[in-house]
């Protein structure tokens, strides 16, 4: 993939090979820290926040077509168990290893003599610009295989109640009692029954008891 806007050195992503030269062999090794940059991650799951340190280690190897970079980031990262929403905290270590080739240099690393016939042969290569790297796009990639999917607090989180949304793991033998919808009218109906038969014991006579009085007297 080519890169169409000019790299700046003062990016703490962008990496400088001029050590290197073109000797085919020569090795340098960097360390450096630097802030996260925005959506570090898997957006909205887990992911490494904004501003927040990333160590990098990295090893660069100059080779016939271009630098070959080897490295590993380290860092925090933070998301939401998918099971009970609680935040997840867990670090980070992310591999990579990527080439960035020569742009005058074919995929065998021979130097072009004419630009090459179909674009598509460019569309997944990284190249140097003016001995420079750019490495945001290879750590992005890096971070985003690393980090799981479906974050959880513990791998045996019981989650939520599917009923009122309690957390399960605070409240083990949290359950509700069960009702089987075929009986629903029914206990209704006996609810019904017992309002009624409540009404009768605290409430007035019925008016059939009434009339009946009024007669013996």
């Amino acid at each position: 993939m080519a890169s169409n806007a000019r790299l700046d050195h003062r990016n703490p992503l962008v990496f400088d090979t001029h050590e290197l030269g073109r000797r085919p062999g020569a090795q340098q090794r960097l360390t450096r820290e630097i802030d996260a940059p925005k959506d570090l991650g898997i957006q909205g799951v887990i992911g490494v926040p904004e501003g927040a340190p990333v160590e990098l280690e990295l090893r660069l190897e100059s080779v016939m077509e271009g630098v070959l970079v080897t490295g590993t980031a380290r860092a925090a990262a933070e998301g939401e168990c998918v099971r009970c929403l609680e935040p997840v905290e867990l670090e980070l270590e992310a591999d990579f290893q990527e080439m960035f080739s020569y742009p005058d240099a074919d995929d065998r690393g021979r130097v072009k003599t004419e630009p090459a016939d179909d674009a598509e042969d460019d569309e997944d290569m990284l190249f140097l610009e003016d001995g420079l790297f750019d490495l945001e796009p290879v750590l992005r990639d890096a971070v985003v295989l690393a980090l799981p999917m479906q974050p959880v607090c513990q791998d045996d989180c019981p989650g939520l109640c599917s009923e009122c949304g309690a957390r399960l793991a605070d409240a083990p033998d949290h359950h509700h009692d069960a009702v089987d919808i075929r009986w629903a009218a029914l206990q209704g109906l006996a609810g019904s029954l017992e309002d009624g038969e409540k009404d009768e014991m605290s409430g007035e006579a019925p008016d059939s008891a009434r009339a009946a009085e009024k007669q013996e007297k």
